[in-house]
């Protein structure tokens, strides 16, 4: 069930406190048995942290207050690849990270990623809950990490630009853009003849105010949240990746937890991830109109010029060999042929 504007704004609201140390849930962290750090790269106001305090809470309740997680939003702790260093190190117990930037750790974590391979959302749910996103959890499994059974939504990805808009892949040549720190992305804007930069999520805003790059890609839900409509005049609407976050944790500290509480904090991390992809969904459906009071002009696309643009430059072919024959299947069996 989707939340409503209402409702969203509520929570986020209640959220913010979460970031201070004098909010409840930590005020309870001294009383708890066990007491886990959750970080994320997001603003409180996305529905990640708004359905993560609720997560938080039922967890404490439903654990009679033995479990205890504490969120750290909006890069709180540091930048993605040092989150992923301090979770690795056990610094942080539970982090949510995009695929794509996993996979500088985990090479197929980006495999739900590659560019105009799904058309909508059911084929990703398809093929993330299915065969697709159970080889993609294994791999992380044998990284040493632990990985929830449901991936949180990101959304599908839009470019944003402060000098042009962007219709077709020929726009994109000598393009200077933001891409996260992740091979992949690198990879499919220097296929589009772009200049891509990668650069951590938390120096994205600065980066297009003073004009290092020119443009960026995200999620409308994270455009909004992060403002970046501040410093972005155009939205072109490419859907050309889909993104999703996997829930992941420290072995050690999961090992920490006896199996009954172990089923408990599972059970309401996924079923909060499977609201928030509710949430996520109907936020990015409504936010083009809102972005456009604020200034922002929206121009459609078609994928046509775009994928053939990658088959071309040997895109799909290069991540088919990098991904192995194995991985490549399963992902062309949801998406049906890329290369």
């Amino acid at each position: 069930m989707s939340i409503t504007r209402r409702e969203f704004l509520a929570g986020a609201t209640a959220l913010a406190p979460m970031a201070l140390a004098a909010s409840p849930v930590r005020a309870l962290a001294a009383e708890s048995e066990f007491q886990f750090k959750y970080a994320n790269n997001l603003p409180v106001t996305h529905p990640m942290n708004v359905r993560a305090r609720e997560m938080a809470e039922a967890i404490h309740k439903e654990t009679h207050g033995r479990v205890t997680l504490q969120i750290f939003p909006n890069n709180q702790l540091g930048s993605d690849t040092s989150m992923l260093s301090q979770l690795r190190a056990g610094g942080i117990d539970f982090f949510t990270l995009s695929g794509l930037i996993l996979s500088t750790l985990v090479p197929a974590a980006s495999i739900t990623g590659i560019g105009f391979a799904f058309p909508d959302y059911d084929a990703v749910w398809k093929a993330v809950d299915g065969e697709l996103g159970a080889y993609v959890r294994g791999q992380i499994e044998k990284a040493n990490l632990v990985v929830m059974d449901k991936i949180w939504d990101n959304g599908f990805r839009e470019i944003t630009s402060s000098t042009k808009p962007i219709r077709t892949a020929a726009d994109l040549k000598g393009f200077k853009i933001r891409v996260p720190v992740s091979p992949l992305w690198t990879s499919m804007f220097q296929a589009f003849g772009a200049s891509p930069t990668s650069i951590n999520f938390d120096e994205v805003y600065s980066a297009l105010q003073t004009h290092l790059v020119d443009g960026e890609e995200n999620p409308l839900a994270i455009i909004a949240t992060a403002k970046l409509y501040e410093v972005q005049k155009y939205c072109s609407l490419t859907n050309h990746m889909w993104d999703g976050f996997w829930f992941l944790g420290n072995p050690q500290s999961w090992k920490r937890l006896p199996p009954d509480l172990q089923a408990i904090v599972a059970r309401n991390i996924n079923a909060a991830g499977m609201k928030e992809r509710s949430d996520v969904a109907a936020l990015n459906a409504s936010l083009e109109g809102q972005l456009k009071a604020k200034g922002m002009v929206f121009n459609a696309t078609s994928p046509d010029s775009f994928r053939a643009q990658l088959r071309k430059a040997g895109f799909y072919a290069q991540w088919k060999a990098k991904y192995g024959e194995q991985a490549w299947g399963i992902l062309e069996h949801s998406t049906g042929k890329l290369a």
